[in-house]
């Protein structure tokens, strides 16, 4: 029912490779948007963690300071499977506590600073985040003539390309659940088939309804040859009808009248019109219309290739803004593999085979 299969916007470049084999091949350091002025009656924790998600470390603090868990902010979400740095902050106008560096000894969480400020962390109160990552076992997927070092030049093509025209600004496949089951929970919610009580949930299906749309009136645009390019009556973020194809927005669907125009807003209602049940229902349950960029711009985006073990390892780094997401990078480059994991964080397969099964898909 639900379409994920989304088009790239360079070349293919046969490649496959492996991410996230260490929790060091994948790090993500928060670009904050303001420096905490060291009063307030707010705590400010600057906090290094690895393989360890960002809501945990929230309730940790939360149960360190003995403060309820809607006392504890940050800023965003980050990966569980990586090294990340990012800050919280801790309503706590009375408490003193100074955390040591290792304050959780079953968790691998450092504290790098404590401070204050006068007002709690948000989401989104950040400029971006900064990405270290490392591909291993980079190799053509398929059994071809394609050389080692055709295979390199491919990729470097596109990353040259990317540098300038920025990638597609897809929301990324973990916003909709596994095997979309986020999609699923929405539309029985937007429908009337069942009430999500929770808010939290209930966010999250609205939240995956709405990329949904997105994402499908982006893949419109690549599908028709649209990328790198604009349309009559494409506007920007500000609802300022644009020529420069870098400040193209799609629709993020809620209430009123969509703010593009002419043949920019025909090809945002064929892509609602077979979605109505989804966009009726995030209407009604009172989201408004908003924009989102469709082309996500890459800053300081720099690449490296090292051999390991007889393989390729491409070790490439950049900047995001916030909301923007890593693997809209990766997918242009190569198909990524991830390491399948147990409870337990452990690998419960033979990384070769896992690459012969998931090759092609």
């Amino acid at each position: 029912m639900w379409n994920f299969d989304w088009p790239k916007a360079y070349p293919e470049t046969t490649a496959h490779g492996i991410l996230k084999q260490l929790p060091e091949d994948f790090i993500v350091d928060e670009i904050p948007l303001m420096i905490p002025k060291g009063e307030g009656e707010h705590i400010y924790l600057h906090i290094k963690k690895r393989e360890v998600n960002t809501h945990w470390v929230a309730h940790l603090l939360a149960e360190k300071f003995g403060v309820n868990e809607h006392d504890v902010s940050y800023a965003g979400q980050k990966d569980r499977y990586a090294v990340t740095t990012q800050w919280f902050s801790i309503y706590a106008p009375k408490i003193e506590l100074i955390l040591e560096a290792r304050p959780f000894l079953e968790e691998d969480i450092e504290v790098l600073i404590q401070t204050r400020h006068s007002k709690k962390l948000r989401r989104g109160d950040l400029v971006g985040n900064r990405f270290h990552i490392k591909l291993r076992q980079v190799k053509a997927i398929a059994e071809t003539a394609t050389s080692r070092v055709e295979l390199k030049q491919r990729i470097e093509d596109n990353l040259q390309e990317m540098k300038f025209n920025g990638v597609p600004n897809y929301f990324g496949l973990q916003r909709f659940g596994r095997g979309g089951g986020n999609m699923n929970q929405a539309l029985a919610m937007l429908t009337g088939q069942r009430r999500e009580k929770n808010r939290q949930k209930k966010s999250m299906y609205l939240s995956a309804a709405r990329s949904y749309i997105f994402n499908q009136v982006l893949m419109k645009r690549i599908d028709q040859g649209l990328w790198g390019k604009s349309l009559i009556g494409d506007i920007d973020v500000a609802s300022n009808e644009t020529y420069d194809a870098n400040k193209v927005t799609a629709p993020m669907w809620g209430r009123g009248r969509l703010s593009s125009l002419a043949d920019a807003r025909a090809l945002e209602q064929g892509i609602a019109q077979p979605l109505q049940d989804l966009c009726n229902g995030m209407e009604h349950a009172g989201l408004n219309q908003e924009r989102r960029e469709v082309v996500s711009a890459i800053e300081n985006l720099r690449w490296q290739w090292s051999e390991e073990e007889g393989s390729d390892v491409l070790s490439i780094s950049f900047a995001l803004a916030s909301g923007h997401y890593a693997t809209s990078v990766l997918q242009e480059i190569m198909q990524v593999i991830e390491p399948d994991r147990d409870e337990n964080n452990r690998f419960v397969y033979n990384l070769t085979e896992k690459q012969s099964k998931a090759g092609g898909e």
